[in-house]
């Protein structure tokens, strides 16, 4: 006979460690399955915003978070111009972030889930979900060369971008939504522990022409820094864009201090899709949700997915906590309400600017204008990081909910 849990968490990493440890903090029996074992490598650019930061404090990981770089901003580079953007004051988000490689971070996480009182089954795969008079009662889960029934309650999916269990449940990427690609790779580099992350905005391909994404510089602090460049499909041709050449040109044009070369190489770059704004759908079932990168949860400002995993997967849980305290299946559309109310305006504005950017001419012009004025990028870092104040109105804010009114009056982008 299959043990029954409380919840099953397709996956654990960010979003379903979360999902995990605030279920398991509440007294659920829970049980956390990884396809791979901790720790496991990610492409990710490894840096954590004072959104992110914030969840991982509220997890307890304070101390662990404290032996990683920190960085006090982001420093901002185009035509010609560097811009040292430090984070804003903030009542709720702290004024840092760090950068932890995602192989230590998703572990970190994940073992906080463990002491909280889940379970965890590393090398585990959730091959296909078990389906009962229409409702999905767990999952059948290959570990260790065999495959088993496991029970639960209720399933949060939190299988990444890919989510082959989420569209086993039906689940789909609107195709209209914007997509992300991204390419990272690590370099020995003397500026290993800089306090600032590095952002370049005036990113071009290998023939010199602009392309609407950014190239990333963020210190590690162990030696090594992780380069990498990201793009949105918005544009012509995105389709045909080489990543590997994307990255080898951004290498080659990167300042030479940090000392990013073919040499300095710490192995080959890795790249993947990021589906955002909120794009897959349905987010909920009548015994499942679904979380992360799997719900397509990344800010199409920047590419930012971590922080949102951590909050969809502590959203989720509330939402699975009350199903479970009440007997009561509807509850779990509560998840859908708090989406809404998050995120749901600030993704529409978002697509509305990723998709005017997608023309490359508008993208230089923008980076041109803005990197002239400090007080404008300070304005476009609290908006596109999503650290705009809820106490007070300033002109960063009014600038935002401006265009805000107009993005809610239009057609969906």
């Amino acid at each position: 006979m299959s043990e029954r849990y409380d919840v099953l968490v397709v996956g654990a990493g960010p979003a379903g460690a979360a999902a995990a440890y605030w279920l398991a903090s509440g007294g659920r029996r829970v049980l956390a399955i990884e396809r791979k074992r901790f720790p496991r490598e990610k492409t990710c650019g490894d840096g954590l915003t004072p959104r992110a930061v914030r969840q991982l404090h509220d997890m307890g990981l304070q101390d662990r978070l404290a032996g990683h770089q920190r960085f006090d901003g982001l420093r901002s580079i185009a035509h010609g111009i560097t811009l040292e953007l430090a984070w804003p004051d903030h009542p709720v988000f702290p004024p840092y972030g760090y950068v932890v490689r995602r192989r230590d971070l998703d572990a970190m996480v994940a073992e906080r889930a463990v002491d909280a009182g889940a379970e965890l089954w590393t090398g585990a795969e959730a091959v296909a979900p078990v389906v009962e008079d229409g409702l999905v009662r767990g999952a059948s889960v290959r570990r260790d060369g065999a495959t088993e029934r496991v029970d639960a309650r209720v399933v949060v999916v939190a299988d990444g971008a890919n989510s082959r269990f989420g569209r086993a449940l039906g689940t789909e990427r609107r195709r209209r939504y914007p997509l992300g690609m991204a390419i990272r790779g690590y370099f020995e580099s003397p500026f290993h522990d800089e306090p600032w992350i590095e952002s370049h905005l005036d990113l071009r391909d290998p023939d010199g022409n602009h392309l609407p994404g950014y190239g990333w510089v963020f210190p590690v602090g162990d030696g090594t820094v992780n380069v990498g460049a990201g793009l949105l499909s918005t544009f012509h041709g995105w389709k045909s864009v080489n990543t590997t050449r994307l990255m080898e040109a951004f290498v080659a044009t990167a300042p030479q201090r940090w000392g990013i070369r073919a040499e300095t190489a710490c192995g080959p770059p890795t790249g993947g899709k990021l589906p955002t704004g909120g794009s897959v759908e349905p987010k909920v079932g009548p015994t499942w949700l679904v979380v992360g990168d799997a719900a397509g949860s990344v800010n199409p400002f920047n590419g930012e997915g971590i922080a949102y995993a951590y909050e969809t997967g502590r959203m989720a849980a509330a939402a699975v906590e009350e199903a479970l305290a009440t007997g009561d299946g509807l509850a779990l559309h509560g998840y859908t309400a708090q989406l809404e109310k998050e995120y749901d305006l600030y993704f529409r504005v978002a697509r509305a600017f990723v998709k005017a950017i997608g023309n490359p001419a508008v993208m230089r012009e923008l980076t041109r204008v803005g990197m002239r004025s400090r007080t404008l990028m300070e304005w476009v870092l609290r908006i596109m990081a999503n650290l705009l104040r809820p106490d007070e109105l300033g002109p960063a804010e009014a600038a935002y909910r401006a265009v805000e009114r107009l993005v809610a009056l239009g057609p969906e982008p």
